[in-house]
């Protein structure tokens, strides 16, 4: 078993460095500036914006699913951050605000929020499933051309984001969150 894990790791490190190479070789300037404009559709700050939005519409399944799943993703993504501690990539574009904060990069959070809109979308008869996937697909493509994460990373945060949704959703459907609520406000 540990020679599997061991191969599996091997062809991720391998699959992580030509992702960079490939991504050094394409860099342009045109695409570097919409990429450093699409990465910052995945910070805290847009997800505020997302929850926001949700809110002043009136999507009520949606703002709540989404609150769940974007707090239960920063939990997620700080604790595995704080424990891996997985170098940055090699010759990264910029460095997005509070990144000085951050000491891994391993998993993207911005790749998790994403795909959590999309997810949201997805549950959703209001959201534009396609647009907002696209976007989600963008923002992941966005950290690893950015230098930001490994493809690795971003495939991590991906992984969280759905998994994070999906016990958010299944949380939501599972107990009457008005009654919840309404207990603690007596």
């Amino acid at each position: 078993m540990d020679a599997v894990r061991a191969e599996l790791l091997e062809f991720v490190v391998w699959l992580d460095h030509r992702v960079v190479e490939l991504t050094l070789a394409v860099r342009n300037p045109l695409l570097t500036e919409a990429m450093t404009s699409i990465t910052g559709l995945g910070s805290a700050t847009a997800a505020i914006v997302f929850l926001g939005i949700c809110y002043l519409a009136g999507w009520t399944d949606e703002l709540r699913v989404a609150t769940l799943a974007i707090a239960l993703t920063g939990v997620v993504v700080g604790t595995l951050m704080w424990t891996i501690h997985r170098p940055f990539p090699p010759g990264p574009v910029c460095v997005t605000g509070g990144a000085e904060t951050v000491t891994s990069s391993f998993p993207s959070g911005h790749a998790a929020a994403g795909t959590i809109y999309a997810m949201s979308a997805r549950r959703s008869s209001l959201l534009p499933f396609g647009a907002v996937t696209v976007l989600a697909a963008a923002i992941a493509v966005s950290r690893v051309y950015l230098g930001t994460h490994y493809f690795s990373d971003t495939l991590a945060g991906v992984v969280v984001g759905v998994g994070t949704f999906a016990l958010a959703a299944w949380l939501h459907d599972r107990f009457d969150l008005d009654a919840v609520v309404a207990q603690y406000r007596r």
